[in-house]
């Protein structure tokens, strides 16, 4: 019996037209263009802006984009996962709306919260329902609207983050392709490092929290950049040991893009080549659970059917992980 693994089929994606600068910035907090590309490689960032527009807005933007690319019939996808750190709202799942809103009135739909590793958990999960045999085609979306939880006038966190969305469904492949193996961690130290402390239910919102300005992103740099360092390119390194794989065997290395110096950290830990690491982080930043179905959307037309792609991903919880992937099509 053949065995069945869980493939990408299409990619789709979204980033809102208003561009932050790191000039424009300069005149919001006390920094400068230098520094940031410096100590980030961020050059600008997309924001969404408009009345009534969160989360869910770009999530289906990006769904369009792929199931126009695709000429696929929403009405075929049988789940649609949300992956992200910035639902429309409490209680009512990003992934259901979304999903009603793009035509796939047959999915059913639920949120994936893991700060800046949701999409890469997002892929294990979707992974594993198709592989299963009970599922055919998933909708897995990772979309942030980071600016929705940024203080703008802190420049630590506000220079890194922007919003943007990217999509790609997962089919069963028969060939061997798709999702080899998996290496995920989380630790919950790392919950007082990397949060915004009111919202949710042991901190609810008060008017003395958003005086306090606690309604936005709380990061202790140092401790996030350097646990980020070490366990990012520690998984990346396991994954390759465990599937006895070298750095001549990974064609790309999609790592999320939170600081290049991070990415490139990750890189040099496994002698690759940086012609073989994809990077957009200087267009978009951070964007949280978007950035590597991102990397998919602007890296697709160079992707090759069997090409190995080493995901990796490092977010606050703390959480983290590394994916050994294999591309199924030209």
């Amino acid at each position: 019996m053949t065995k069945i693994t869980a493939a990408i089929t299409a990619v789709g994606k979204y980033v809102p037209e208003n561009i932050l600068t790191n000039k424009m910035l300069e005149k919001l907090v006390d920094t400068n263009d230098d520094w940031i590309i410096t100590r980030t490689g961020i050059k600008e960032r997309r924001i969404l802006k408009g009345e009534g527009k969160g989360t869910s807005y770009m999530a289906i933007k990006a769904a369009e984009d792929l199931i126009k690319k695709k000429n696929l019939d929403p009405k075929e996808i049988d789940l649609v996962i949300v992956s992200t750190a910035t639902p429309d709202m409490q209680a009512a799942a990003t992934a259901v709306y979304t999903a009603t809103q793009i035509g796939a009135t047959n999915a059913f739909g639920f949120d994936l919260e893991a700060a800046c590793s949701s999409f890469l958990y997002g892929m294990s999960v979707a992974s594993s329902y198709i592989e299963s045999g009970r599922y055919k085609k998933i909708l897995l979306i990772g979309a942030d609207k980071c600016s929705s939880m940024i203080d703008y006038t802190d420049r630590a966190t506000c220079i890194i983050f922007g919003d943007g969305a990217g999509a790609v469904l997962f089919e069963a492949n028969e060939e061997g392709l798709g999702l080899q193996d998996e290496y995920l961690k989380s630790d919950g130290v790392g919950r007082e490092f990397l949060q915004v402390k009111t919202g949710g239910s042991l901190y609810p919102t008060t008017k003395d929290a958003i005086d306090k300005r606690e309604n936005f992103v709380f990061q202790d740099g140092k401790t996030v950049f350097k646990n980020a360092v070490f366990n990012m390119a520690d998984v990346t390194v396991k994954i390759l040991e465990r599937n006895k794989l070298t750095n001549n065997d990974v064609t790309w290395l999609a790592a999320h893009q939170a600081n290049k110096r991070i990415i490139e950290a990750t890189a040099n830990r496994i002698n690759l080549n940086a012609s073989k690491v994809m990077m957009n982080i200087q267009k978009y930043g951070n964007t949280t659970s978007a950035t590597l179905p991102l990397l998919l959307a602007d890296y697709e037309q160079q992707l090759k059917k069997g090409d190995t792609i080493i995901f990796a991903a490092f977010g606050g919880g703390f959480t983290w992980g590394a994916i050994y992937f294999k591309w199924a099509y030209n």
